[in-house]
């Protein structure tokens, strides 16, 4: 079921530094791949829809939506596109210019403005929850501050609203302070003020909720969970054990005192990749979108290989071309088992999908009774 692909080089950290290094193997894990793959169809409809809102009214020719395939990453032509998703947008005729031919333009149907607006619904009633995803982001920074363009470009990974800097942020003085004008490169958003009620990660929630069901105080750790058929080597189960044993680093502690290439550094870096990925949407996010944040989170150039160095943990999977980190306590074979609440804008656009892909279906079947049809009509007059 697994397949090793690739090795990662571990350096073995104890107290005294390097002393040895270990083959970490990595093994494709198919059910998380799956995870994967079953957003794909969703995401480029929404990278689709995405481009076309971002216009001018609202509205494009679809021969400018053709020569922006290579951007959205979109594999059949435009046209193709909408008569395989009906519902998303209508096509009708106007000018570009004044005494030009009409040409097909397309704009959001009446069904994907009603999203438009449950979305907008479903962010104000989270609102208090997207402020504390926000505040949290900054907490665990290294300055408490953030590029904004950043956080602009991670805006879906988290759920954001598209005009979060320039809608939420003013509204939140006492938590932001906005500085430069977001899309220039030299924009941050800056903690004002720390609220202790944020500073607790997942990993301190799930200890304080487990030792109040017990009646006893239990040390927060992580979860391990090592796939099927995974097995450790002796010497890395030693380092595993030996690691497990440390105190668990907070995510949102100062750890401006440690040694980068201290095993207590390691703890806290994976503390906080466990935060952000349970503070993400679909609980993983890809690493070339990690990579950008490594100075503000303090990650060493060599990063990645922290997925592969606690695969109990996590789960690197490089479906796509592209690698992704997921955690992997966050789903149970490859469905998600702890919904982020902002998830409900996904599943209102899913339906949108599917009631379009339905109505195709039903017109193709009716298409294809129409040529059988006609068809046995045809041989009927033959034979007469």
């Amino acid at each position: 079921m697994f397949y090793k692909t690739k090795t990662h080089t571990l350096l073995y950290l104890n107290n005294a530094r390097s002393i040895s290094s270990l083959k970490v193997v990595w093994r494709k894990d198919p059910t998380l791949d799956r995870a994967i793959e079953h957003d794909k169809r969703y995401k480029q409809c929404a990278r689709v829809v995405k481009e076309v809102l971002n216009e001018p009214g609202q509205v494009i020719p679809l021969r400018y939506l053709e020569k922006r395939r290579e951007r959205m990453r979109l594999k059949v032509k435009a046209e193709t596109f909408l008569n395989q998703n009906p519902g998303l947008f209508d096509v009708y005729y106007d000018r570009i210019k004044p005494k030009t031919e009409p040409v097909r333009f397309i704009r959001p149907t009446d069904r994907l403005r009603r999203f438009l607006q449950e979305e907008q619904r479903i962010f104000s009633e989270n609102e208090p929850f997207i402020v504390s995803k926000l505040c949290k982001l900054l907490m665990m920074s290294k300055n408490k501050v953030v590029s904004a363009d950043k956080l602009l470009h991670v805006k879906r990974e988290f759920g954001f609203p598209n005009d979060f800097l320039v809608d939420l942020v003013p509204r939140y003085p006492q938590y932001f302070r906005l500085t430069g004008s977001p899309g220039e490169g030299k924009s941050f958003l800056e903690l004002v003020n720390w609220n202790s009620e944020f500073a607790k990660s997942v990993i301190e929630e799930r200890a304080d909720e487990e030792g109040e069901r017990l009646g006893i105080k239990v040390r927060p750790s992580f979860n391990v969970e090592l796939p099927a058929g995974f097995v450790l080597k002796k010497e890395m189960r030693e380092w595993v054990r030996d690691w497990m044993e440390l105190d668990y680093v907070s995510p949102y502690e100062d750890v401006s005192h440690l040694d980068q290439a201290s095993r207590e550094m390691e703890k806290r870096s994976v503390g906080v990749f466990h935060e952000l990925l349970s503070l993400s949407l679909h609980k993983r996010i890809p690493v070339p979108i990690l990579g950008k944040f490594c100075d503000e989170y303090r990650f060493s150039n060599a990063f990645s290989s922290t997925f592969t160095r606690h695969s109990g943990i996590f789960y690197l999977s490089l479906k796509g071309g592209i690698e992704t980190a997921v955690l992997r306590e966050a789903y149970r074979v490859e469905e998600l088992v702890d919904r982020d609440s902002l998830l409900q804008i996904k599943d209102k656009f899913v339906e949108l999908l599917e009631e379009g892909w339905r109505q195709r279906a039903e017109q193709l079947r009716l298409k294809q009774e129409k040529i059988k049809e006609d068809m046995e009509l045809l041989a009927t007059k033959v034979c007469d």
